[in-house]
């Protein structure tokens, strides 16, 4: 009789925070959200993402992280993954080959349920009701673009969804990766030790978050509203949502004509 721990239908993997330990073709996790990142540079994860909440999840193995080495799938001696853009113009574009090997590996140990994503600053833009279905999702491939981006054919061949994180350019798609990672992970069940808080936030509902306020009640001369103090729960979460409304229509226009065409606000 053997003396081997059992697995109860699920891979034992010993996560660690060294980037390049924590991305090995490790054996995919039974119930853990799979994420998966295609990459030139696969040493620049976990990143942030092995440290605090998501670390731990890591840890934990409530959710699993794979990098997949674009370099890998390169043509020729030296492995290269981009040439010329047709046409002319400056810069180098990715390879559809390349990219198309890539993914093609990446999907083999993915579940056909999980989106397939490149981080493009023409995509659509990132929001929390994005992040939220990814959470609800079994997990996500994210492609990381740089140089001048992806042959467009990779992108109509695949049907891939194109997002940024903002009007601005990244020299690539790894920053950017991470924070759509960061914002996902953080809504799966148990990854935050207070599930309230994720309802509370900003965006939850639309809204900008109302302003926080902890001890001392005093300081440089600035008192804690009255209100908060007060022990009033219902004038509290009354304070609070017109807090919430004025900045989001002083700060975010676009966010509150959103909510006014819903009906949401008067």
């Amino acid at each position: 009789m053997s003396d081997a721990p059992r697995s109860h239908g699920r891979k034992t993997i010993r996560p660690s925070l060294k980037p390049r330990d924590l991305m090995t073709e490790a054996p995919a996790l039974a119930r853990a959200w799979h994420a998966q990142v295609i990459t030139l540079f696969p040493e620049a994860f976990p990143g942030i993402l092995g440290l605090s909440l998501t670390g731990k999840a890591l840890q934990q193995e409530l959710w699993q992280l794979q990098t997949v080495p674009l370099r890998a799938f390169g043509e020729g001696k030296h492995r290269n993954v981009d040439d010329t853009p047709a046409g002319g113009g400056a810069g180098m574009v990715l390879r559809p080959d390349v990219m198309g090997a890539a993914i093609e590996h990446a999907r083999s140990q993915q579940h056909p349920g999980a989106p397939l994503i490149y981080l493009s600053p023409r995509g659509k833009p990132f929001s929390q009701a994005m992040a939220r279905d990814m959470a609800q999702r079994p997990g996500v491939t994210l492609i990381c673009g740089r140089f001048e981006g992806l042959d467009q054919r990779v992108i109509d061949h695949y049907r891939i969804a194109e997002v940024s994180i903002g009007d601005y350019v990244l020299t690539g798609g790894e920053l950017a990766a991470q924070v759509m990672l960061d914002a996902a992970v953080r809504l799966l069940p148990g990854v935050l030790g207070n599930a309230d808080s994720t309802e509370e936030e900003s965006f939850s509902d639309g809204l900008l978050e109302h302003p926080q306020y902890t001890r001392p009640a005093e300081w440089q001369g600035r008192t804690i509203p009255d209100v908060l103090l007060s022990g009033h729960h219902g004038e509290i979460a009354k304070w609070r949502r017109q807090q919430s409304e004025d900045l989001t229509r002083t700060r975010r226009p676009d966010l509150w004509n959103a909510l006014k065409a819903r009906k949401d606000v008067p």
